[in-house]
């Protein structure tokens, strides 16, 4: 009788002292202070976030906060591809770091999260066409091409609905293709490297959507190198 109460309790003891193996990671989260939303510093595939930013636009000359965003890098083969490209790592990021970003084909993802709760889906699909237009058109000679942008969002369906703390995703994929996915959908893929260039030009380029926010992605991408 004694012997089994001593091995009830040593087995006892081996469990205590094993945590579950497959109790997964905890996810550490930042949180932009201006709008409470917080995101995962790294995502299931190895990105990691490198800055959050805001996207303002004006409505009935109100300055309107539209959607808060962070940028995330596949770090360490963007390490791999700017250590070919400088003899030794930049004290500050200038624009030429940053032209390399983003007419590399390293895979990166925008996650837009609104927080402006009257939007719609044809308001989102308006607001991107227009600014990925203007941004295509920069990088194009003057030359616009809405058939290539409206390949992006064309196939959104009005009936999707936008609540506050909506995500919509863009990434980079190798081959330089511009992957779109809302709420969780897939929308397009589309296979263009003047469409990838002028999508992260909205953001890292000489007239980014929020300055600070380049500025920290440059200070965060150089930390890595």
């Amino acid at each position: 009788m004694a012997s089994l109460v001593d091995n009830t309790e040593e087995e006892k003891k081996v469990v205590d002292e094993n945590p579950k193996e497959e109790e997964e990671e905890e996810v550490k989260m930042e949180v932009d202070p201006k709008t409470g939303v917080s995101f995962p510093v790294k995502l299931p595939d190895g990105k990691q976030l490198n800055s959050i930013g805001i996207r303002k636009k004006k409505i009935l000359a109100l300055g309107i906060n539209v959607y808060t965003f962070g940028i995330y890098t596949d770090n360490a083969k963007m390490r791999e591809f700017l250590a070919g490209k400088f003899d030794k790592v930049p004290e500050k990021a200038s624009r030429e770091l940053f032209e390399f970003v983003i007419n590399s084909d390293v895979g990166m993802m925008v996650r837009l999260v609104i927080v402006f709760g009257s939007l719609t889906m044809s308001m989102v699909r308006k607001n991107f066409d227009e600014g990925l237009g203007a941004s295509i058109k920069k990088l194009n000679g003057g030359q616009k091409n809405d058939e290539l942008v409206n390949k992006v969002m064309g196939a959104a369906k009005d009936s999707i609905k936008l609540p506050s703390r909506s995500i919509i995703e863009i990434s980079r994929l190798p081959g330089y293709v511009l992957q779109t996915k809302v709420k969780g959908e897939l929308i397009s893929q589309v296979q263009s490297e003047l469409l990838c260039r002028a999508y992260f030009d909205m953001y890292l380029g000489d007239e980014p959507f929020d300055k600070e926010a380049k500025e920290k992605f440059g200070e965060s991408l150089l930390s890595h190198l």
